[in-house]
């Protein structure tokens, strides 16, 4: 069955499309093309006989109303590819587009991984605490006693198998071939199967073995957890929506001119799953691609607005590695392992915190601070935050108001190094 994808654009053009395919409205730069190509023809026509040069009459005719009458469509911005400084005004409709899917495949890939991972009594989760109870995992998996029909748990437990055997050691972001599944099932996500027997387009060209499992899961998967996966992922998304309408643009224009970069230009893909990683969560660049799980208690709120644009911050922060790398090697230190990651939670915890303040009701706001969220604290990330408060947030603070000069930006970062 098809599902359906859901674009949100932070400046729409249905109803200007609409009208301009319609002619609804009139254009007077389209009038006045059309009147002056009637009058030369005219001309012309008088001037010359005969059905070849009638034919050119017909074709110059065609090529100015054409013309004319392109420009006259909307086309839907694509996202600004050139970051502004701080302070300056910007177009609101110029980003950031994020474009949601609730895809069947990509869903039924990462369940498959993570009942996998339980069954290899491997963590699903970060901290290293489950993301759910141990019964509800059972549940899921399909393994529970009396769950499933012999046959649909005979062939949901050889799926799981064959993940736990091929892929639950494997890295769901660092793993090239891990990221390269994930993209196809993506771009897969509307066929009924992946062997091309419905459509030659759905063959999907993974391993045999690989879409063999995923075959033989999909129906207990669809008659069993999908629609609720997918009610889950759904809801998560209009909730989502209007944090992005209201937030997107000024988080999208301060994350730019804080890492001195340009804001992705096109549509940003967001795969809503019931799963997504150890921390709900991840993203693969080249093409960027974001995956979040709508389900994760971490992800809820004015959260799901933070770990949607920490993900987006992953394109946008090379600058700060580059830095890093850079001042490292100068001084002969060694580089810490998480120190980029660190800044990316802190710049958009941060930004996120200053711009709902005061907007968003207690309730509506399951935010917290991002080190105790994603377990910073337990991870040695505590050492940072200090650090980061000192040198980093008054550099994010000149950006903001706009008051940054070029060199704060590598000042900030070598004393953040200088000091750790």
């Amino acid at each position: 069955m098809p599902y359906r994808n859901l674009t949100l654009q932070i400046l729409d053009y249905k109803i200007e499309n609409r009208r301009a395919m319609t002619n609804e409205t009139s254009s007077p730069a389209l009038s006045q093309a059309i009147a002056v190509s009637r009058v030369i023809a005219e001309h012309i026509t008088r001037a010359a006989s005969g059905a070849f040069v009638r034919l050119g009459i017909a074709l110059l005719l065609l090529v100015s109303l054409a013309s004319s009458a392109a420009g006259q469509v909307p086309q839907p911005l694509q996202g600004t590819s050139k970051a502004r400084p701080a302070g300056t005004q910007f177009d609101i409709g110029s980003y950031p587009v994020f474009e949601f899917h609730s895809g069947f495949w990509i869903n039924l890939h990462h369940a498959l991984y993570e009942q996998a991972r339980i069954r290899e009594q491997r963590p699903t989760a970060r901290p290293e605490k489950p993301s759910a109870s141990a019964d509800a995992e059972k549940k899921t998996s399909g393994e529970a006693s009396g769950e499933l029909p012999t046959t649909e748990e005979k062939a949901w437990n050889e799926a799981v198998e064959y993940y736990a055997t091929s892929l639950a050691r494997r890295d769901l972001l660092f793993d090239g071939d891990m990221v390269d599944i994930k993209n196809r099932l993506a771009d897969l996500e509307t066929c009924a199967d992946l062997s091309g027997k419905s459509e030659y387009r759905c063959a999907a060209g993974l391993r045999p073995e690989l879409i063999a499992a995923l075959e033989r899961a999909a129906p207990v998967y669809r008659a069993r957890w999908w629609n609720e996966h997918d009610r889950t992922n759904r809801a998560w998304i209009a909730a989502t929506e209007p944090l992005v309408r209201e937030f997107g643009a000024k988080l999208a224009e301060q994350l730019a001119t804080v890492y001195r970069a340009e804001w992705p230009s096109g549509k940003i893909r967001v795969d809503v799953c019931h799963y997504a990683g150890l921390v709900g969560g991840y993203t693969s660049l080249d093409p960027l691609h974001v995956t979040i799980s709508g389900a994760d208690e971490r992800n809820q709120g004015t959260a799901a607005l933070e770990v949607l644009f920490h993900e987006a911050s992953h394109e946008l922060a090379g600058a700060v590695r580059d830095t890093l790398v850079r001042e490292y090697r100068q001084r002969e230190k060694p580089i810490p392992r998480e120190l980029w990651h660190a800044i990316l939670f802190y710049t958009i915890g941060e930004l996120v915190k200053r711009a709902v303040s005061g907007k968003v009701s207690a309730a509506g706001n399951k935010s917290s601070d991002a080190t105790d969220r994603y377990g910073l604290t337990t991870r040695g990330w505590q050492s940072f935050q200090g650090v980061l408060e000192r040198y980093w947030k008054p550099y994010m603070d000149a950006v903001t108001h706009g008051r940054a000069r070029p060199e704060e930006f590598d000042r900030a970062l070598a004393q953040v190094v200088a000091t750790l």
